[in-house]
């Protein structure tokens, strides 16, 4: 069931970014927010094409990470032209692209997207994918604040997080590059 669902999750997902990659950009730096059930959710919607990242932190004591005293954190993403293997982080992985893909389907638009989760001790046992796939539809429907630079957009999401900045920008792969690379528009 859990590989059905998965399988389910990344088909109907794929098929919503070959459409999305139609649409127009978004027009700035969008961050959402959202709490359930001892996790904090937070995405980073930026103005460009599609590219998507799902990164997750599990906390000291959690069910991923009993035996170490520092969150261990675990993501993976994929670049505009998609992905040629598995996640490795799983099935979350696509139940949030799959929610992700949904809201800009539904709003006629495209962005980048970066998805942030940090599960705490409280959150006792794993709810499965359809517990992340439905926290992230939620959490796109939730209003979002705007900004017009992607580092007032990432300090304002970080802000929302437990773990130190820092370590999210070294866990991300869109991040780190985002920061560090120089765009064309730039000149």
């Amino acid at each position: 069931t859990r590989w059905s669902i998965t399988a389910v999750d990344s088909t109907i997902s794929q098929n919503l970014i070959d459409r999305v990659k139609g649409y127009p950009t978004i027009d700035e730096y969008r961050v959402y927010g959202f709490d359930v059930y001892d996790n904090q959710y937070v995405a980073i919607l930026l103005p460009e094409e599609w590219r998507f990242e799902w990164v997750e932190a599990w906390f000291p004591n959690t069910t991923w990470n009993q035996f170490t005293n520092q969150p261990y954190v675990i993501g993976d993403y994929e670049e505009h032209f998609g992905r040629t293997t598995y996640a490795k982080v799983g099935g979350c992985y696509y139940s949030t692209r799959l929610a992700v893909t949904e809201a800009l389907e539904g709003e006629g638009r495209q962005a980048a997207a970066i998805v942030l989760r940090e599960t705490y001790p409280g959150y006792l046992m794993p709810l499965g994918v359809w517990n992340v796939r439905e926290s992230i539809r939620t959490l796109m429907k939730q209003r979002f604040m705007t900004f017009d630079t992607f580092k007032g957009a990432l300090w304002f999401a970080l802000g929302k997080m437990k773990i130190p900045r820092e370590k999210w920008v070294a866990s991300s792969v869109l991040i780190s590059r985002e920061l560090t690379q120089t765009k064309i528009t730039s000149y």
